[in-house]
């Protein structure tokens, strides 16, 4: 039977126990705007029974530990469901400068039969269809007064405009590029960083639960928060996500096992100066599906490329097309056979030096020493309105529409597919807040419930004290 002692020890574990469970609610509330943090429950079950005078007798209460309520289910899905959102808010980005290095901003559509998008906003005055229209209204004018040594300024002058444009915007781009290859680099950089933090706290976990034979609850938060850290930059396989030691893997190459970091990752060069990510010490090239790394290769290698060979596609174009037309004329000179412009694409076009040193040597006319005579800058002028059949049938400030047209589609697609994804990941979060998250209320409950149970516990003891010094008073 327990006796007077047995009942003072029964008391004395129930005053431990309802310590215990305090400062694991304490805890709770401590971490209650803590986001790493999962909620906390101390676990009780009935001390072992002994036999008495009356049968099986109890002994009080026990505990047998702390647990941490998670569900790894609603973990591995956030793990999931961070790595498309970092993909999609990377590029979201790089789609946002590159819209910008355009020099305006689309904030309407309109279909056409060119099918392009008219473009209007801030910047819209900035742009290469503002150069090409001020060029061809140049031209436009020039037809109307072929010999004024004005005009043929004006046209010049109009037409070095347009291409500083070109090359500014292709300029841009390729800063774009650089910039997008320098986020990369940061990226695999706080991926090695975040690697090399989870194993030594596999580790650190280890070794903890080990030694106490408890669940080092807190360093499993902080592991789980770089864990989705992690999965934000790339998308991440998860081994073992519930035990002491988990396992990393991308692209299908394992990179952390328990406390050891197998491999790190690093950028190289895949050719033609394409930044792509391989493993360092395995050299294995890693196709990376999804996190902030894919988002910015898709938008440095589709949308800014894309966006760059367009251009330079229109402004070939824009160069052979005048070019074609200018040959056939006559200057004032009555030289002919001398180009608009120099230059192949959007990197190095510029107006023939020899037209800006001398502008009487644009051939504006259609006969030779026919100084009045209007038959090719009329031509020139019309090429605004003529369908090209290499831009795709679209005329010149059409393909440019074109161009701003795609990357506002771009964008919008992204913007959508970021809206919708934003609702599952908070319906996730909520789900596991719901689950694992700290309320006020319940912990504030459960603070008094403990307390009660402590000094229901101090009176027992205090009870059974009295009791033993009365039995001793009687042997006195």
């Amino acid at each position: 039977m327990l006796g007077l002692y047995g009942l003072l020890n029964l008391g004395a574990r129930s005053l431990q126990t309802q310590r215990q469970g305090v400062e694991v609610a304490g805890q709770n509330m401590a971490n209650v705007n803590n986001p790493a943090y999962a909620r906390q429950r101390l676990k009780l079950s009935s001390a072992p029974t002994i036999a008495g005078e009356n049968g099986l007798q109890g002994t009080g209460v026990q505990s047998d530990g702390v647990e941490q309520l998670r569900n790894s289910l609603l973990d591995m899905q956030i793990v999931s469901e961070a790595s498309v959102r970092g993909a999609l808010e990377s590029r979201q980005s790089g789609l946002q400068l590159a819209q910008a290095n355009l020099g305006q901003l689309i904030d309407r559509q309109a279909s056409g039969p060119e099918g392009a998008a008219a473009a209007s906003g801030v910047g819209g005055e900035q742009n290469i269809s503002k150069g090409l229209s001020d060029l061809f209204s140049a031209l436009q004018s020039l037809s109307t007064d072929p010999s004024s040594m004005t005009q043929r300024n004006l046209v010049l002058m109009k037409a070095a405009d347009l291409a500083s444009r070109f090359t500014q915007t292709n300029q841009r781009l390729d800063g774009l590029s650089d910039n997008l290859d320098q986020s990369l680099a940061a990226d695999v950089s706080k991926t090695n960083q975040l690697l090399s933090d989870i194993a030594k706290l596999n580790d650190q976990i280890s070794n903890a639960e080990i030694s106490t034979s408890g669940m080092a609850s807190d360093l499993r938060d902080t592991r789980e928060a770089k864990i989705e850290e992690l999965a934000k930059l790339t998308t991440i396989t998860v081994t073992n996500a519930s035990g002491a030691d988990v396992g990393i893997s991308i692209g299908g190459v394992q990179m952390v096992q328990g406390k050891n970091l197998l491999d790190t990752l690093e950028t190289y060069d895949a050719g033609g100066g394409q930044m792509l990510v391989r493993t360092v010490t395995g050299a294995a090239p890693l196709s990376i599906t999804g996190g902030s790394m894919n988002g910015t290769i898709q938008a440095r290698d589709e949308d800014v490329k894309g966006m760059q060979d367009s251009l330079n596609t229109l402004a070939a174009n824009l160069i052979t097309q005048l070019n074609t037309i200018h040959q056939t004329g006559y200057s004032l000179t009555g030289s002919n056979n001398n180009l608009f412009f120099s230059g192949s694409n959007a990197a190095d076009i510029s107006v023939n030096a020899a037209l800006t040193a001398n502008p009487a040597l644009i051939q504006a006319s259609g006969t030779s020493g026919a100084s009045g005579n209007n038959g090719v800058v009329v031509q020139m002028a019309q090429l605004e309105t003529k369908s090209i059949t290499a831009l795709g049938g679209l005329t010149l400030s059409g393909k440019f529409a074109q161009i701003t047209a795609t990357v506002g589609q771009s964008l919008s697609s992204v913007n959508g597919h970021l809206t919708d994804q934003t609702v599952v990941d908070h319906m996730l979060l909520k789900q596991r807040d719901s689950y694992s998250g700290v309320s006020l209320d319940e912990e504030m409950t459960d603070l008094t419930r403990f307390q009660k149970a402590f000094s229901a516990s101090a009176k027992l003891i205090t009870t059974v004290d009295e009791m033993l010094d009365t039995v001793i008073g009687m042997k006195r």
